[in-house]
């Protein structure tokens, strides 16, 4: 069963008249007829009776004629509906995001999206690096913006560099380290720490502090919240390791960690060969168009670099 079966049939039970169908369909009446007969043959009887100038549906043509309707409403609802997400008039946008990343940070990008392709619904997903990696690869996100220091890059993923930012170490006002203006692993042995479950760099900042003097501190408190970390530290329970951006409670000192120091660099990522969606080539022109940490998109700088060197070559 071929829809302009089901479409000519319609015609000719509205119409009662197979050259007025013909004309309506802007078809020939010989073809019209001939695919009556094909889908007759198919459902297994007459659909019509042509009784001179009575014709009139069957039985047959009685019983199926509701559910062909429905199968061709339901038809056209799903080619305004494709139309739509095409032309980007209505779709829905997945996008994963780090939950570490402050909701600040994607203003400039939702803001841009919704005023240049406002038929784009962004629903956004947070989680964890790691929780949003496999969600990628599996096909429940298209994109996602995240980083995962201390990994190697995976082959099957395709990465955009959005920003960079230091890690700090978070303070209470009156801590004994918060007149330093730099905080080393070996300042912080004994201390108490406040632990963020869903840091980037678990499991593999601790390492490199042992490398570098750290003995070991008194771990008093997990939470998967950095606004609970920040309230924690402020009430003087501790110290915290984030990056700069996230130490924004007014009664947290920041100073950043070095020797060595930390940064994240993160990325707007999706799988390389995949066919994606029109929406998800509109959020990466977007993400490319917005500023992050008030300054533009590391790839889109290197773009420009490369087109700038370009020029001069051509010029030169």
């Amino acid at each position: 069963m071929e829809m302009h079966q089901i479409r000519y049939f319609l015609a000719v039970s509205e119409e009662l008249n197979f050259t007025r169908a013909a004309e309506r369909c802007n078809v020939a009446q010989p073809s019209l007829t001939r695919a009556i007969k094909l889908l007759e043959a198919e459902l297994g009887g007459l659909l019509f009776h042509r009784e001179r100038a009575n014709t009139h549906l069957s039985e047959l043509g009685r019983m199926v004629r509701p559910y062909l309707e429905k199968v061709h409403a339901e038809t056209q609802e799903a080619k305004r509906h494709a139309s739509e997400f095409t032309k980007l008039k209505k779709t829905t946008l997945k996008l994963g995001v780090m939950c570490t990343i402050a909701p600040n940070h994607l203003v400039d990008l939702v803001c841009g999206l919704q005023k240049r392709h406002p038929g784009i619904e962004l629903e956004l997903a947070d989680a964890s690096a790691r929780q949003l990696e496999d969600r990628l690869v599996a096909g429940d996100l298209e994109i996602a913006v995240y980083c995962r220091p201390g990994t190697e890059p995976d082959e099957r993923l395709h990465y955009l560099p959005l920003f960079r930012e230091q890690f700090v170490i978070a303070l209470p006002q009156n801590h004994r380290l918060a007149a330093r203006n730099s905080v080393c692993p070996n300042d912080l042995n004994g201390e108490r720490y406040l632990n963020r479950v869903a840091c980037e760099f678990n499991g593999v900042a601790g390492p490199i502090w042992r490398e570098h003097g750290f003995a070991g501190c008194e771990t008093v408190y997990r939470s998967e919240r950095d606004d609970w970390i920040l309230a924690m530290i402020a009430s003087g329970l501790g110290f915290g390791f984030m990056p700069a951006s996230c130490a924004n409670h007014p009664m947290v000192v920041a100073r950043p960690m070095v020797d060595p120091e930390f940064w994240r660099e993160v990325n707007l990522v999706t799988v390389r060969g995949r066919p994606h969606s029109p929406a998800v080539g509109a959020l990466v022109r977007e993400a490319m168009r917005a500023h992050w940490l008030g300054r533009p998109a590391i790839a889109a700088d290197v773009a420009q670099e490369r087109a700038a060197a370009e020029l001069v070559t051509e010029t030169a």
